[in-house]
């Protein structure tokens, strides 16, 4: 291999400079850096506003790699053949990327691994979208974990290294191919309207994400465990797009967590098992790739849910109008900020599940359609541990009332008020947003009356205990 080669950096979810092994191995060769976007099947079966915003961290990514003197190669197809032709046109002896854990990206591995055998390219993949590779947690009787808080203990005193910083150098070829123009893959296409209103409020960007863990480590660290179920007190990370498409490395938020728990700031701790809360999920991905699809307990697959996500009742809970104010409210912040408060969204899960009955795959799906921070392993894991068919599950008879929970989540109304705008003298501009944001198909004024519930909270919670009792019977 001549020390001129080129090296190939196939950039994915990993759209940072610092702490990146795979952009470390690359630069650490000293050879040319080519690096590659690929926009493959993968990133087409993204939902709406997953696609906008890895638009955007894609073009934020160009802009930070034109600032050191390098360039992001853009391609679109299957990622064998790209990589293929993109190592014939530079002459690149080897690509380098980031391991997948999803079964998608999984499969992309294994596509790219057998497309480029034989052709003497050098391939290799390499850990950094997580704490731990999944096969290095396991049980004492060498299995994976299924339960949270065992796993929890057997990774909280493990030894990280230091996020390791930016390459002071990524050397460039001779020449650069040629590359698409991001503006023509239309990312935000399928948005419409909605990506105008998601884009005043998206974070972009490897700055943006070290800004915010910075504030938050210390600003709101100290409080975090005590308010941080409080969806209108703006008291946790906001780290969760940035963490989804690699804008900042988990073992970055690790270290600044120790240490904040170090200098003896209360909420440390609980952040650090929010963290690995994160990685449990990808474990469980992991070693269970049917979390995705269906029911990862044995014995759900009878369960009575209603499968019609087009039903009247799971069309209100989708836009917003159900009738149940701390429900609606957290669908809608989704709408105009691509995030949603995680009491929230259990809150609304819970809505979907067990008082309209309706099954998890119809939640999970619409969120993949609408979260900015959509991640595969923590979605479908959130939705089983609610529905009750995941590991680790609530218990059948936890069923979230919203209306407890807003009079103790949301006592002074601040959080339904941000984002509800009928009946409002005066409506806050988020509120009024959700009708710029969502389809004008659906015929949605914040001059309308606010609908009455097609459900109550103890209605529906006397029928959904009936049908998990007869289950556990």
């Amino acid at each position: 291999m001549s020390d001129q080669a080129p090296v190939i950096w196939w950039v994915r979810r990993d759209l940072r400079l610092g702490d990146n092994a795979a952009l470390a191995a690359a630069a650490g060769s000293g050879r040319p850096v080519v690096p590659l976007f690929i926009h493959d099947e993968t990133v087409e079966a993204l939902g709406a506003a997953a696609k906008w915003r890895l638009g955007e961290g894609v073009a934020a990514f160009a802009r930070a790699l034109g600032a050191r003197g390098s360039r992001l190669i853009l391609r679109r197809g299957g990622a064998p053949g790209v990589l293929r032709a993109v190592a014939a046109e530079t002459g690149a002896a080897a690509i380098v990327w980031g391991r997948a854990y999803d079964p998608a990206g999984r499969d992309s591995d294994k596509a790219v691994e057998d497309g480029l055998d034989g052709t003497g390219i050098e391939l290799r993949a390499v850990a950094g979208a997580l704490l731990f590779e999944p096969w290095t947690v396991e049980t004492g009787q060498g299995g994976f974990y299924k339960v949270y808080t065992p796993y929890w203990k057997a990774v909280r005193d493990r030894d990280l290294p230091e996020p390791a910083p930016a390459p002071g150098l990524i050397p460039r070829p001779d020449f650069w191919p040629a590359s698409d123009e991001i503006e023509d893959w239309r990312m935000g296409a399928a948005l419409g309207r909605g990506a105008a209103v998601l884009a005043r409020h998206a974070s972009v960007g490897e700055e943006a994400a070290q800004g915010r863990l910075g504030a938050f480590a210390a600003q709101k660290v100290a409080d975090y465990a005590e308010r941080r179920d409080f969806p209108a007190a703006g008291a946790t990370s906001r780290l969760s797009e940035h963490l989804s498409w690699g804008e900042i490395s988990p073992r970055s938020c690790w270290h600044a967590g120790l240490r904040a728990m170090e200098a003896g700031k209360a909420g440390a701790e609980t952040f650090l098992k929010e963290l690995v809360w994160r990685e449990f999920a990808w474990h469980l991905l992991w070693h269970s790739p049917h979390i995705a699809e269906r029911n990862w307990r044995e014995g759900w697959d009878d369960f009575p849910w209603s499968t019609d996500g087009d039903s009247p009742e799971a069309t209100a809970w989708k836009r917003g109008r159900t009738g149940i104010p701390f429900v609606d409210a957290a669908m809608r912040e989704m709408y105009v900020t691509g995030t949603m408060h995680n009491r929230a969204r259990m809150v609304a899960a819970s809505w979907l599940t067990k008082n309209l009955m309706t099954h998890w795959r119809v939640g999970m799906d619409w969120f993949a359609d609408h979260l900015t921070d959509w991640d595969p392993a923590s979605n479908a894991m959130g939705w089983q541990w609610v529905a009750g068919s995941g590991p680790d599950a609530a218990p059948y008879f936890r069923i979230f009332n919203p209306e407890t929970q807003a009079a103790k989540f949301d006592p002074d109304g601040a959080y339904r008020d941000a984002w509800i705008a009928e009946g409002r003298q005066s409506p806050g501009q988020g509120a009024l947003d959700y009708f710029d944001a969502v389809p004008r198909a659906w015929g949605l004024s914040p001059d309308a009356a606010y609908p009455a519930p097609a459900v109550t909270p103890e209605a529906g919670r006397r029928r959904a205990l009936a049908a998990y009792q007869a289950r556990e019977g």
